[in-house]
């Protein structure tokens, strides 16, 4: 199987979540959607990453982002954890999570560790699955792709941050730059000349010649 990468058509599957059997395509419909693993049930790290992605859940669901977890345990197990994180983060978990246990999905997604990278993350010589981030956008396209190591707690701020970038530069010709914020100025796409840039945003300002900082319309401040 070719390797995933931005751009590529997310794999669709089918599995047994705890709300329920889903096909992936067609559970996210004309979403966008963030598929995002875990190596296992009960583990500190990810009781805190799913308390935060449930805290978020309203963030998610005014950008129309459907989010699914996975872990490599069943569905008993997962019903277990899900009352855990609900007590430990004070939130009510209420998006799928996937029971991956025969690493279906996982492999799909080339999200299994090894262990030359982290031989902690392989018990009886059985992988568990690295914390990978894939978004994906409505047409089913990869837009972006993370992987973090299973010691590093993922950062649902910057996620949220990269949604806002690539849903903007969908609707309008820009690019955001370093640690840009929704409301901030954004760049001017390279393929936009000065003077059509002038014509399409209420302010450029043009640091070099490759580099236009532009002001947004009012409809695309928030």
């Amino acid at each position: 199987m070719a390797p995933l990468r931005l751009g590529s058509i997310a794999p669709d599957f089918e599995a047994e979540t705890t709300a329920g059997a889903i096909k992936f395509h067609e559970h996210l419909g004309d979403s966008w959607g963030v598929l995002f693993s875990h190596p296992a049930d009960f583990t500190p790290v990810c009781t805190t990453e799913l308390g935060e992605v449930a805290r978020l859940a309203p963030e998610f669901e005014k950008r129309g982002v459907k989010v699914l977890g996975l872990s490599t345990n069943d569905l008993g197990d997962h019903a277990k954890w899900v009352d855990d994180i609900n007590e430990v983060n004070h939130v009510n978990v209420r998006f799928p999570i996937i029971a991956d246990k025969d690493r279906r999905v996982a492999t799909l997604y080339d999200m299994l560790d090894s262990v030359e990278h982290d031989p902690t993350n392989v018990v009886a010589g059985i992988p568990f699955t690295v914390r990978s981030v894939f978004i994906v956008d409505p047409a089913k396209k990869i837009r972006l792709i993370l992987t973090y190591p299973a010691s590093c707690g993922r950062n649902f701020d910057e996620i949220l941050r990269a949604i806002d970038s690539l849903q903007l530069s969908d609707r309008q010709p820009i690019a955001t730059p370093a640690n840009w914020r929704p409301g901030e100025d954004v760049i001017v796409h390279v393929g936009v000349s000065t003077e059509k840039a002038k014509d399409i945003f209420p302010e450029v300002n043009e640091a070099l010649p490759y580099l236009r900082f532009a002001k947004l319309p009012q409809e695309d401040q928030n």
